[in-house]
């Protein structure tokens, strides 16, 4: 039989060992912490150009709302009378995000979608052709 000295195994710290050091940790945390920092840059890029596009979107809107204004006018008994009746038929609420600042008038104004924002210019209907906005 052999006889194990629990005294001596008690105080051995050079025997199996299980863990990570300090300096592991460590380097674990900085690289975690650079990639969450690279990742946070990519995903605010992101979130811009998502706000730009739906600015694009929301001026689309716009003028699509402007040329079916203007053709219901057009095709009425009364016909095409001027610019104002257009604009007044324009539905300008595009819908939930989109804010104008000031709100829009007859030549234009700022759209903004959450933290983007465009000044937005009306171009006049005419008896030929509908108003749009750019």
């Amino acid at each position: 039989m052999q006889k194990t000295n629990l005294k001596t195994k008690k105080y051995d710290r050079t025997g199996n060992q299980k863990g990570f050091t300090l300096i592991e940790l460590i380097s674990v945390l900085v690289i975690m912490s650079v990639m969450v920092s690279v990742g946070i840059k990519k995903f605010d890029l992101l979130s811009d150009s998502a706000g730009i596009t739906a600015l694009k979107v929301g001026m689309r809107e716009l003028n699509t709302r402007e040329t079916v204004a203007w053709s219901k006018i057009k095709l009425s008994e009364a016909g095409y009378a001027n610019d104002a009746e257009v604009y007044s038929t324009v539905d300008k609420n595009i819908g939930p995000g989109y804010n104008w600042n000031p709100g829009p008038n007859i030549s234009g104004g700022r759209l903004q979608f959450k933290s983007q924002s465009k000044d937005l210019n009306r171009v006049a209907s005419a008896p030929t052709s509908p108003g749009f906005w750019k």
